[in-house]
């Protein structure tokens, strides 16, 4: 009778408490701002991609906060990325949309990185569409095999973004013929320069961006894509090639795979380490319900952006990867991003 007594109790216990603690999160959201850092200027994908989530996530989070955007460039999203890692309150009231290449920054140990993205809490990823790089058709090179023989100039915001580092990646092993513009502050800048003719090219963009941002280029065959970077083609690039496809040898492979693989996280939501169990399982609760929202799914169709949900634990899957790379890979990754670079 003792023993029935005890269970009883506890199980009362824990029935209890699930509400209780599921009412602690939403009076601790109740009347707060939550905030999503981009860690680029206004008017490209992430910031666009992170304005549509901030519509939407904040009804579906426990006590429907206020949600913002707050854009954070510098550094090729190293600046944004520190501070959150550095400096946001550990509270579960800061979000932030991480450039995909920060799980290669860390692994290859790029000088000013002071995160670690593996104590990031991951909420998931948003698309995994992959990137590409383009020429602009003026320059009258339409296929990767054009930029083997002829010169393209195509334009990066600084030597640690993808712009820079793919079109590097493939002179390195490829052999092609890309000379690289940078300085540009974000993407949209480079398509601006194309357009006046001072670049011929993009060394990387989304292929959802180019899609929903300049559909008219594409149709009109303004841009041509040469280069599709990810672990997989996209359906509507069959005859595209991948970055790794490029390769001559299985070491060559095996790095431009490494520097691809971060396709898998190229449009994460993160929140910072240390964020109380129950808020982060409701953050976590709450992306996942937002991307799969009628509205939100109908708001991303207006606004032409691509919804491909992956769930927290598979893109920290993912990035965890990146940190346990062959080290030969690494070392040619450190020389590409460290070494020839400055």
């Amino acid at each position: 009778m003792k023993i029935h007594t005890l269970f009883t109790g506890a199980a009362f216990a824990m029935l209890a408490g699930s509400p209780a603690q599921a009412q602690s999160v939403a009076n601790f959201y109740k009347g707060k701002t939550v905030t999503i850092i981009v860690p680029a200027a206004t008017g490209g994908d992430y910031d666009l991609r992170s304005r549509l989530i901030s519509r939407h996530i904040g009804r579906l989070i426990p006590g429907k906060p206020n949600v913002v955007v707050q854009n954070m460039p510098g550094a090729i999203g190293v600046v944004a990325a520190n501070w959150l890692y550095l400096k946001a309150p550990r509270d579960g009231t800061v979000l932030h949309m991480l450039f995909q290449n920060m799980p290669v920054l860390q692994a290859i140990k790029k000088k000013g990185v002071m995160f670690d993205v593996r104590e990031f809490g991951w909420l998931g990823n948003t698309t995994n569409s992959p990137n590409v790089i383009n020429s602009w058709h003026a320059t009258g090179i339409t296929r990767i095999e054009d930029v083997y023989k002829k010169e393209l100039v195509v334009g990066a915001p600084g030597t640690a973004s993808t712009s820079f580092v793919y079109p590097a990646a493939l002179n390195m092993v490829a052999g092609t013929k890309f000379k690289i513009v940078t300085g540009y502050r974000g993407g949209s800048r480079v398509n601006i320069a194309m357009e006046k003719g001072e670049v011929g090219g993009r060394g990387s963009n989304s292929w959802a961006s180019w899609k929903s941002g300049h559909p008219h280029w594409l149709k009109e065959k303004k841009i041509h894509i040469l280069v599709q970077v990810g672990l997989k083609r996209a359906v509507d690039l069959p005859d595209v090639p991948l970055m790794s496809d490029l390769a001559k040898n299985d070491a060559d492979k095996k790095f431009l795979t490494f520097l691809s693989s971060d396709m898998g996280i190229s449009r994460p939501l993160v929140t910072t380490q240390s964020v109380p169990a129950d808020r982060l399982a409701a953050l976590k609760k709450a992306f996942k319900e937002t991307l799969h929202d009628k509205e939100f799914l109908a708001d991303a169709a207006k606004s032409k952006r691509d919804i491909e949900y992956s769930s927290g634990e598979e893109a920290l899957a993912l990035a965890k990867s990146m940190m346990e790379a062959d080290k030969s890979v690494l070392v040619r990754a450190s020389k590409l991003l460290n070494g020839t670079l400055h």
